[in-house]
């Protein structure tokens, strides 16, 4: 069996059309929310940059050789900042890490596209109960610092998450929830001004 797998071309692909375009994607979208056209060199030589660059190398070359690298490199590097993206590779495009600090994602949770994490966040499994298991989040989701995530809920498209807040139930697409216990306030274009748009 390993030496089938090792003889599978597949093993020792490196999908680089794949990554370029994943990462040039959250560039555009980083941009964008900074309302700049390309990110200066200070913020490509960031660490949330950096990360961005790893993450998706790791997503990518899952299942090959080049993952088992990555992967390696992405978790060290989450040992020395604390955005420890290494347990999930359920992103889709466009993804900002608003400030370098502590993220903490489950392997299990699910996210969209157009999703914002920043320092502090935790997105978490219940272990027992109706919610045994982990988030599905949406696409257009904004999660500000110190906010938890949390359970077998489902957030839909176009939430934000204000800062310091608690989730641990569904909350339907085209809201902002506020506060711990988090309560749901509807609003129309929730997340306008807080990410991205990438034409």
């Amino acid at each position: 069996m390993i030496l089938n797998k090792l003889l599978n071309a597949e093993f020792w692909k490196f999908d680089r059309k794949r990554y370029k375009m994943l990462y040039a994607y959250d560039l555009r979208f980083n941009a964008s929310f900074r309302n700049v056209e390309k990110l200066p060199k200070d913020i490509l030589h960031s660490n949330e940059i950096k990360c961005l660059s790893l993450y998706r190398k790791a997503q990518v070359t899952q299942n090959t050789i080049w993952g088992r690298y990555y992967f390696y490199k992405l978790k060290k590097f989450g040992t020395h900042t604390g955005i420890n993206l290494w347990q999930n590779m359920h992103i889709g495009k466009g993804l900002i890490i608003g400030h370098s600090g502590t993220i903490i994602l489950n392997s299990g949770a699910v996210f969209g596209n157009h999703i914002f994490l920043t320092h502090g966040v935790t997105i978490g499994r219940d272990v027992r109960g109706r919610r045994k298991g982990a988030p599905t989040i949406g696409n257009n989701v904004c999660i500000r610092a110190n906010s938890t995530v949390v359970g077998n809920i489902i957030i839909g498209d176009d939430v934000l998450i204000a800062p310091n807040t608690f989730v641990n139930f569904d909350v339907p697409s085209h809201s902002v929830v506020i506060g711990s216990p988090g309560k749901i306030h509807h609003r129309e274009f929730a997340t306008e001004g807080h990410l991205g748009i990438v034409k």
